[in-house]
């Protein structure tokens, strides 16, 4: 099963870096698949330890999805990495085997300690719809412009309808940034959008 979380990892130097991702959920074990290319890869292979949060703050999703935010951490327990903040739980883990076949790598690693802060509510269809539309924001050199431009609308429907605040401006700066990336990429193509 998959288990979209925000991970944490942080370069030789101490800098901390906030990804979202999707990973392979166990109770002891938990594979982490990033691009090659991504700092979460570069980290994990560089010091063996990450930090998978798991928060119902769907704002942290969608900022870490289009850009490199920092957020508020405390230090891990057992490895060398951080905790978010807004966690509302935590699982703090240790690479046991790396396969870095291009594109994208499959990590195993195995869960040294798990930390609770508050009970995780869940998600309604709103913070769903945002989530997939993060998603969305980091295909759009993948996906056609028309097909990106569908999922985004069928999505806004569904904001709409079910979102608080914090859901509105987390579809809001997402739907902003795809509209500039697809416009970027009609530009750079002579298209014009």
């Amino acid at each position: 099963m998959i288990i979209e979380a925000i991970i944490t990892t942080m370069d030789e130097a101490g800098v901390v870096n906030f990804a979202p991702m999707g990973v392979e959920w166990g109770d002891d074990r938990i594979v982490v698949k990033p691009f090659l290319e991504t700092t979460t890869f570069r980290n994990l292979r560089d010091t063996g330890v990450a930090v998978i949060n798991l928060t119902d703050d769907i704002m942290l999703f969608a900022r870490a999805a289009i850009s490199s935010p920092q957020y508020p951490a405390i230090p891990a327990v057992r490895v060398r990495g951080v905790v978010l903040e807004a966690a509302c739980s935590w699982r703090e883990l240790e690479v046991r085997h790396i396969d870095a076949t291009p594109p994208r790598s499959r990590i195993d690693t195995a869960v040294v300690h798990s930390g609770a802060r508050r009970e995780f509510i869940g998600f309604n269809r709103a913070r769903n719809a945002v989530l997939e539309t993060a998603i969305v924001a980091t295909r759009t050199h993948l996906i056609p412009a028309a097909e990106i431009r569908a999922d985004v609308a069928r999505l806004q429907i569904i904001v709409d309808k079910t979102a608080g605040d914090r859901e509105h401006e987390a579809m809001a700066l997402l739907t902003d940034h795809i509209e500039g990336k697809l416009a970027a990429i009609a530009n750079a193509q002579g298209t014009g959008g």
